[in-house]
């Protein structure tokens, strides 16, 4: 086991090669794993210094090893753990320091980088954290290009309303001045109405 810390969180490493049915029980202060590799079982069982959050700790199966984000419970407690394990006997003889990870407590600028862990599985039983960062990133890719794509078709919507009001407008405007000759050319025709009506009524007084 190799591992590297950072004021809020652990990153521990299970160097076995190509690991099939695998078994990850993380309690906040307890880990357990159990896996095939290259035909043999393997199994990990260790209790930490200090407790660990394990609702908010991910793992993910590599080709070449298994790798786990372990977030620490006391995210306050700013100290680097003096070491990884309670059992010091035990951590002599399994567990090595990730100097390829490893930072020194007073040189530390940022934490580890978690790109190999992208996509990976929660611990504990419940949502790792880095699950729910690339759900929330995808729902959030998502939302946004639908609400990008709802944004668009509802300015469109405005915009096609607008141009409709506009046509709808200038309709109306032809409508009513086509209304408007209609109305005239009719009341021209119902003043001639009148007027032929009027002739015709002037002749019939003359005659009488």
């Amino acid at each position: 086991i190799k591992w590297a810390q950072r004021s809020d969180s652990l990153y521990i490493t299970i160097a076995l090669p190509d690991v099939k049915d695998e078994s990850i029980d993380l309690e906040d202060e307890t880990l357990k794993f159990k896996g095939k590799s290259e035909s043999k079982d393997y199994e990990v069982d260790i209790a930490f210094l200090k407790p660990v959050d394990s609702e908010g700790s991910t793992y993910k199966v590599l080709p070449r090893s298994v790798q786990m984000h372990v977030m620490k419970k006391n995210k306050d407690d700013e100290e680097f753990w003096p070491r990884l394990l309670k059992d010091k006997t035990l951590e002599k003889n399994q567990v090595k320091i990730d100097w390829d990870r490893y930072v020194d407590e007073d040189e530390e600028e940022e934490g580890f980088d978690t790109s190999n862990l992208e996509g990976g599985m929660g611990m504990g039983g419940g949502p790792g954290g880095m699950d729910m960062a690339a759900m929330q990133q995808m729902m959030s890719g998502m939302g946004g290009g639908g609400m990008g794509g709802g944004m668009g078709g509802m300015g469109g919507m405005p915009g096609m309303g607008g141009m409709g009001g506009g046509a709808g407008g200038m309709d109306m405007a032809s409508l009513m001045k086509g209304m408007g000759d209609l109305g005239g050319s009719g009341e021209g025709a119902d003043g001639d109405d009148s007027d032929d009506s009027d002739d015709d009524d002037l002749p019939d007084l003359d005659e009488s």
